[in-house]
């Protein structure tokens, strides 16, 4: 199966997309109410965690997904945007982590800086892939590819590294 066809069959099947984007929210409210005060505590803070990748790893995906269409497949216009697949995964991530914020802090629920240290790392990547696709350098550089992979790796640690000391 590839993407495109898994694409198709969610759309072919919104009911799924649908409920999994409403559920998530919905036990993220849940929560809060049930465990009001307790989110830092031991069986919230997993919940917490649980729910914060159920959410945020197709949200990331599909931003991720998104950015790429956008600026690399020449074309794609906004307008063209699907909503379940491109749109919903966003709303639904921003509307869980609001809940979540609400009862826990973010650097107590196991695994969320991994979650903000992988968004870091993809705008990163895409930062530098849109720079070398509009510099043409490819094209004027005579290097083996080796080398620009060496280059392309140096110039990520390095904005991680600048990321990092922002951050902190």
């Amino acid at each position: 199966m590839t993407l495109r066809e898994f694409f198709d069959y969610l759309g072919e099947h919104p009911l799924i997309i649908v409920s999994y984007f409403l559920l998530v929210p919905l036990i993220a409210l849940f929560a809060g109410w049930a465990g009001r005060g307790e989110g830092n505590q031991s069986p919230w803070k997993y919940l917490y965690a649980f729910i914060v990748y159920a959410v945020c790893i197709p949200g990331i995906f599909s931003v991720a997904l998104s950015v790429y269409l956008f600026l690399f497949e020449r074309g794609g216009s906004i307008l063209n945007a699907n909503l379940l697949t491109q749109v919903m995964p966003v709303i639904s991530m921003l509307l869980t982590l609001g809940l979540v914020r609400r009862n826990a802090i973010f650097e107590d629920i196991p695994g969320f800086g991994k979650l903000s240290s992988l968004m870091m790392t993809i705008g990163a990547v895409f930062m530098l892939m849109y720079l070398l696709d509009r510099t043409h350098i490819i094209a004027f550089v005579r290097v083996p590819v080796q080398y620009l992979l060496v280059i392309v790796v140096g110039m990520l640690l390095v904005l991680r590294y600048g990321f990092r000391q922002m951050i902190s």
